[in-house]
């Protein structure tokens, strides 16, 4: 049976892993099995802090097209030990990603957390469900102002999980103006108490 990994690692790729020095590496990793293919508790802690993804999605002849994907923390839901599922919004009504997964389902989702430097890619299948409204309002994110207008379900066929390397650390505007927040709360209070204790020591000064 075929590593998990070999849906990342073709031959091509595996050549030119040999060829630049890594080949060895990533051959252990094939020993093991490959990549994970089961969404696990930590994945699922993952997603539920994420609020912004990339699907990718190609047409019959290859063609590649990647769109954002977003919406509160843990839009993307675990169904179950294979799939994922988040409601897809009304948008610019091009169909892009709809038309490619009509005529070619592989797909693709990046993962990023900048804020933690973290990254994860899950390679498997895509498919719009547009005549399941139940679906699509378990999916849909409470009291997001956003209309839904069909469910993307994704089949984990293999997921794996990158270094830090290179990846910039960015946070989140609401975390930092909370922070903020706080900070000139606590220096309004000093300010204060500094003033209270100068007033203080102008009383007792001869």
């Amino acid at each position: 049976m075929n590593p998990s990994s070999d849906i990342a690692f073709t031959p091509t790729v595996k050549a030119l892993q040999a060829a630049r020095g890594s080949r060895q590496i990533y051959a252990r990793i094939e020993q093991r099995g490959g990549f994970r293919t089961a969404i696990t508790a930590d994945l699922a802690d993952f997603l539920a802090g994420i609020d912004t993804a990339y699907l990718a999605t190609a047409t019959a002849d290859g063609q590649p097209y990647a769109q954002h994907r977003g919406g509160p923390k843990g839009f993307i839901r675990v169904l179950d030990e294979h799939t994922l599922g988040f409601a897809d919004y009304t948008g610019n009504r091009q169909y892009l990603t709809a038309g490619n997964l009509a005529e070619n389902d592989k797909a693709f989702l990046f993962l990023m957390d900048y804020a933690n430097r973290r990254r994860i890619k899950l390679w498997g299948r895509a498919q719009i469900v547009r005549d399941d409204p139940a679906l699509i309002d378990r999916l849909m994110p409470a009291d997001y102002p956003a209309q839904p207008e069909q469910a993307i379900l994704f089949t984990v066929a293999a997921w794996d999980v990158n270094c830090p390397q290179h990846i910039p650390r960015k946070l989140e505007a609401n975390a930092v103006a909370s922070a903020i927040a706080r900070f000139e709360e606590r220096i309004a209070a000093l300010e204060k108490q500094n003033a209270a204790l100068r007033a203080q020591l102008e009383r007792i000064e001869p």
